[in-house]
């Protein structure tokens, strides 16, 4: 067994309890609120067809903004209660509607029987038609199960442990095993989960059979050892956890994982306890650190000026580290100092394709720009300084594709796009060589990485102390490589964390 592999494995019980809690918790209260509303849907007209919109519509918000927008209703709350309310949500609509579809497929000769027995309204539905029901609402149940197993790998993005540290992490740092293990995991226990609830099934339908056959005695069998186990890891989940002294956050790309790592490790030895948080989306952590959830983490001055301040202008790089460490202030957030590297955002092109073009700046594209395509990570294209960029130069792109960062870089080296927004410290720039086009007209920001904690963190002399050792210590070029020992040479995290170690006792 290979290290990559064996290190993924020994992540697989945190991330299979928080995975299994998550959707369990998330699917119970889904059967709980949708088979009452359904069977009252069911009963009256007037309440089937808002209810059933209501619930359809909440299926086609992206399951994202489902996210997002209860991180921002709970206040900046992350971890598991947002993922869990948004999964709650998304398992609504196939229970709902295959309550509504099993009770009216229920044949109206047997209803009137019921009655002409003498059976009440209350009577009919408990013994009549939800028993007769019961197979079309256990379809639903089943397929909500396994959607919410699939969606249930996105609440890595507000802080939940899940399938989905394996999945993010993976692809961001080309670890295709880490990727395999979540994948493999999630799917694994969406069949199983599926099968358990199909097993229940039949087993409930032979329940009034004299028969007590092998089969029947094997499944029954194995339902409650599945059973015994899920009741198992559900209720160790819920046992009180020592509480870590700090919560360190990382975004979704490389360089995050591994300051977080490294961050987490130089706490860990002052002797703190530590946990860790990544892939978190940046509004979210953001919010986060704001309201004491998280402890700290690295951001970029960049982000905090343009998405979190809201400004359009350019006033240069102390500009706008004077006015970031100003408006940090008024947001109780605590700026322990920066980091000594800068990752800027900057348009690049492969080498021999800005020759082919005789592109080295931006100014050389605009006359172009129309019949070139562009690729960005998620967010540029969405942000004020492409917007200043684009009217600054009076230019635009004749397609414009976002990826995830991994697959942005292999695009613009397979010549998928012509021209991409790099990132400055990013270790692919280099080794897939890359031009970065200069910008003389001023539009894109300075991103000096800085070190934010929460209020209660910076109030501990003992963890001050620790982190003032990062402050200034990472130049532009030790970062460049440590991305690059990952996403370019396939090493670890862990590799990364201690060059960088070894280049801060260097300084």
């Amino acid at each position: 067994m290979s290290e990559n592999l064996r290190e993924q494995l020994s992540l697989l019980p945190a991330y299979f309890q928080g995975h299994l809690l998550l959707t369990l918790a998330a699917i119970t209260m889904g059967i709980l609120i949708s088979v009452p509303l359904g069977v009252w849907a069911e009963q009256s007209a007037r309440v089937k067809r808002p209810l059933l919109a209501i619930v359809s519509i909440i299926q086609t918000f992206p399951s994202l903004a489902i996210l997002a927008l209860v991180v921002a209703l709970l206040g900046g709350r992350i971890g598991f209660l947002p993922a869990f309310i948004a999964l709650t949500l998304y398992s609504m609509l196939p229970i709902v509607r295959n309550t509504v579809t099993g009770l009216e497929s229920v044949s109206g000769s047997v209803i009137e029987a019921a009655k002409g027995i003498g059976m009440s309204p209350n009577q009919i539905l408990r013994e009549v038609k939800l028993p007769l029901a019961m197979p079309v609402i256990v379809a639903g149940i089943r397929t909500a199960v396994v959607w919410t197993v699939g969606l249930a790998t996105l609440s890595t993005l507000v802080g939940a442990t899940s399938f989905g540290n394996y999945i993010f992490t993976g692809i961001q740092t080309r670890n295709l095993v880490a990727v395999t293990v979540g994948s493999f995991a999630s799917a694994g226990l969406a069949v199983s989960l599926d099968g358990l609830v199909a097993s229940i099934q039949w087993l409930l339908e032979k329940r009034n059979e004299a028969v007590d056959s092998a089969r029947l005695r094997r499944i029954r069998m194995s339902v409650y050892g599945a059973i015994a186990i899920i009741i198992s890891v559900v209720l160790y989940g819920l046992m009180p956890q020592p509480r870590a002294d700090f919560v360190v956050a990382g975004k979704p790309f490389t360089e995050q994982y591994i300051m977080a790592g490294l961050l987490a490790a130089e706490l860990e030895e002052a002797g703190f306890s530590v946990e860790q948080r990544l892939g978190m989306g940046s509004a979210v952590v953001f919010e986060a650190i704001r309201n004491g959830t998280v402890d700290l983490y690295v951001e970029y001055t960049g982000t905090v000026w343009a998405n979190f301040m809201s400004r359009e202008s350019n006033p240069g790089r102390e500009g706008i580290r004077n006015g970031v460490i100003e408006f940090l202030e008024e947001q109780n957030v605590t700026t322990i100092g920066f980091t000594g590297f800068q990752n800027r955002y900057a348009l690049a092109m492969r080498r021999d394709r800005a020759l082919e073009l005789g592109v080295t700046s931006i100014e050389d594209l605009i006359p172009i720009a129309a019949e070139l395509t562009a690729g960005s990570d998620l967010e540029f294209f969405g942000r004020t300084e492409w917007f200043r960029l684009r009217d600054l130069y009076n230019m635009d792109f004749a397609n414009k594709l976002t990826f995830d960062v991994s697959l942005m870089y292999t695009a613009v080296a397979e010549r998928q796009v012509d021209v991409i927004s790099a990132y400055t410290t990013d270790g692919r720039v280099a080794a897939f060589d890359l031009l970065l086009l200069d910008d003389p007209r001023n539009a894109l920001l300075a991103y000096d990485g800085m070190f934010l904690a929460s209020a209660n963190a910076a109030a501990q002399p003992e963890f001050m102390q620790a982190i003032n050792a990062f402050i200034d210590s990472i130049p532009d070029a030790a970062m460049r490589q440590a991305n690059r020992l990952v996403d370019v040479d396939g090493e670890s995290i862990n590799v990364a964390i201690e060059y960088l170690r070894g280049e801060m006792t260097k300084n």
